[in-house]
């Protein structure tokens, strides 16, 4: 459906050629009228083709239980299309109006210590909560019968960021819901008790209703209720989405359903690939997390929506242009940030570029949040880079609707196993699952090596090289499909803490890493997690810190890469590898970081035959990505750096990017260059 969007979004200029999306959230209820008129102006002197309306209108729209004000909205509504802008029309349903809360304080949420999260902020609504939804549903319904028909309505908006405040709720009506999920998906107590482990410290249960919510308790909760309330709160958000969606899809069938992810940062309490297949097409919101590996977080997180998406096109829905307001400290963008970020998540496959928002706040817990226009107006350093990137994501309206070309190395990025691995009573707090898949990540960057991030269910085979970073759960299925993947020449890699676990949280017993044990030749009897700030050498393969294994090799195939040099296991292996029919399974039993990887990677990615495709002088330094579609293929260069990179040898016809004086391509610091290559 992002085709038919993107053709009904022709341009201020009413060029009819579909092209990517440009835009932002609007809020014009912020706004006295007299900016209106100006607000569409300067969109179109900045080439901003899509708003997204109505985010937070909900108390604007409905200030009381009977009564309603679509007048302002019929007027903006008006006011986009006459601008030849598309709107992204929000439910309104991500903050509930004060008259709501009053008449019913129990949607309210409650904490895991019996809080009550009360009104003041935004999201302050339980997802299980039967009367938040009876309301929420009859704004859904009125908003869609009034605005079915009408010219500016390019795609529905569902919520906002669902889940970022209120994923976890412990509140009575959760309790109920979560009694009848188990009940789905257990159908027996003596299932129940058996997957949940319930032998151990007399936690048996005889009756449904004494099932809770992992509340607040006197020691550590039940591992597998926690994964279980994990799950089922992913899934809680998932069907309230359904629900809306369904409304929509009753009185609006042709226009397209979405609502915004946040795959960035430790967002993880949504599962996203299992909400994904839910909406018409997968949009995503990113804030850059300023540190040493900010920007390859930026092209993980955008490489991730695409595998969420399975490969095809999706929404950047929001970003920032500058600052944002909520970190510690809200640094502001550098030159040339603004359009690497924007055109980095176009790489990695998205169709449209939208931010947080369009005019800067004056006043609310936003207002020091940076806009496209923003507190100075139009005649400021941001509103002209959101013009000239205007331009720019104009001439690359042959990129729209193309797919991102599949790289030769997958890097597996699994939910349960993130969910899992960093639960309470393990062997050290201080794993962190994300990190150590974006250290993977940021290695194969700087050997030039690209890499797809995907999820277990994406089409393994289509990898040589395949990296599975602490895939601590590991259903018997799994094992089998790995097994099967390394064995018909697939060569998997994987890492400490790996396949430990059942999809019940239950270990794997006969020794670590038990579901993946056979395959690659070794066997683990004890952990040795570090402390912070101890650290252990490996002899060729830099310095291990967080982790390290006892490993005994079972096969006599196995061939051990590298030895711990120092430390408890000095001398025994630390990296292996065995040979496994047409393939092969390696296992890293320590934390390397970005540089012990890169030492180590070439090792790995020898016997899959892979290698960087960019010429040697931009190794490191430059980024490649690759969209393709019918009629061609589109390399994006982003640079990866402060310096000045020049790449020779490469032909095609630039699209975005600068030439010396002999016509070959030079990428100035932090910028991005599109190549047009040929069909083929």
């Amino acid at each position: 459906m992002i085709s038919t969007l993107l053709s009904q979004l022709n341009g201020p200029d009413g060029d009819s050629t579909p092209r990517l999306a440009y835009g932002a959230d609007y809020n014009p209820e912020q706004w006295p009228r007299e900016v209106w008129e100006e607000d569409v102006r300067l969109m179109r002197e900045a080439g901003v083709n899509l708003v997204s309306v109505g985010i937070f209108s909900w108390a604007r729209i409905q200030p009381a239980r009977d009564q309603w004000d679509f007048g302002w909205l019929d007027e903006i509504m008006g006011l986009l299309h006459a601008g030849g802008i598309g709107v992204d029309l929000a439910t309104a349903t991500a903050s509930p109006p004060p008259w709501l809360t009053t008449a019913h304080p129990e949607i309210l949420p409650v904490t895991a210590s019996g809080e009550t999260v009360w009104p003041g902020a935004r999201q302050h609504w339980r997802p299980t909560s039967p009367v938040f939804r009876e309301h929420a549903l009859r704004l859904v319904r009125t908003m869609a019968e009034r605005y079915a028909d009408h010219p500016a309505l390019a795609a529905w908006h569902i919520s906002n960021e669902l889940g970022c405040h209120n994923i976890y709720d412990y509140s009575d009506d959760a309790a109920r819901a979560f009694r009848d999920w188990l009940r789905d998906r257990y159908t027996t107590l003596d299932a129940l008790n058996h997957a949940w482990g319930t032998a151990f410290w007399s936690q048996r249960y005889s009756d449904w209703e004494q099932i809770l919510p992992p509340r607040l308790a006197a020691s550590h909760p039940n591992p597998t209720q926690q994964l279980d309330f994990k799950r089922f709160s992913s899934d809680a958000l998932k069907e309230y989405l359904r629900a809306e969606r369904d409304v929509l899809r009753e009185i609006t069938p042709d226009v397209p359903v979405t609502t915004n992810f946040m795959v960035m940062g430790n967002t993880k309490g949504m599962n996203y690939p299992d909400w994904a297949g839910e909406i018409d097409f997968v949009s995503n919101d990113h804030y850059v997390h300023p540190g040493p590996q900010d920007r390859d977080e930026l092209s993980f997180s955008a490489n991730l929506t695409s595998g969420i998406a399975s490969g095809r096109p999706w929404f950047l829905m929001e970003h920032s242009t500058s600052a944002v307001n909520w970190q510690p400290v809200n640094v502001a963008k550098r030159p040339g940030d603004l359009a690497r970020d924007s055109l980095l998540h176009v790489a990695h496959g998205a169709d449209a570029v939208c931010y947080f928002q369009w005019r800067q706040s004056a006043a609310g817990a936003e207002k020091y949040h940076s806009a496209m226009v923003p507190h100075a107006g139009a005649d400021s350093e941001v509103f002209r880079a959101v013009t000239a990137l205007g331009q720019t994501l104009k001439a690359l309206a042959p990129v729209a609707g193309t797919e991102r070309e599949p790289a030769r190395v997958g890097i597996v990025y699994d939910w349960e196993s993130w969910w899992a691995s960093e639960q309470d009573s393990h062997p050290t707090a201080l794993l962190d699952y994300r990190q150590e898949a974006l250290d993977w990540y940021s290695a194969l960057l700087a050997l030039g090596v690209r890499a797809d991030v995907v999820t277990t269910t994406a089409d393994l085979d289509r990898y040589d090289l395949l990296i599975a970073p602490v895939l601590h759960v590991i259903p018997a299925p799994l094992a089998k499909e790995l097994t099967r993947y390394a064995e018909t020449g697939g060569h998997l890699v994987t890492t400490y803490f790996s396949g430990v676990v059942d999809e019940n949280d239950h270990i794997w017993l006969g020794g670590h890493p038990g579901a993946l044990r056979d395959l690659l030749g070794i066997r683990i009897e004890e952990f040795g997690p570090l402390l912070d700030g101890d650290s252990v050498d490996l002899d060729g393969a830099g310095t291990g810190t967080l982790w390290t294994d006892r490993i005994t090799v079972t096969d006599p195939t196995v061939e051990v890469l590298a030895h711990y040099r120092t430390g408890t296991y000095a001398g025994m292996p630390a990296v292996t590898r065995r040979a496994a029919g047409q393939g092969s399974a390696s296992y890293v039993s320590t934390r390397l970081g970005v540089d012990g990887l890169a030492g180590l990677l070439p090792e790995l990615l020898g016997p899959a035959g892979v290698r960087s495709e960019l010429p040697a002088e931009a190794r490191g330094s430059v980024e490649q990505i690759v969209r393709r579609g019918p009629d061609g293929r589109f390399l994006f260069l982003v640079n990866r750096t402060d310096g000045t990179v020049p790449l020779t040898g490469l032909s095609g016809e630039v699209l975005v990017g600068d030439t010396d004086s002999e016509g070959s391509l030079v990428l100035g610091p932090r910028d991005v260059a599109v190549v047009r290559l040929p069909a083929g």
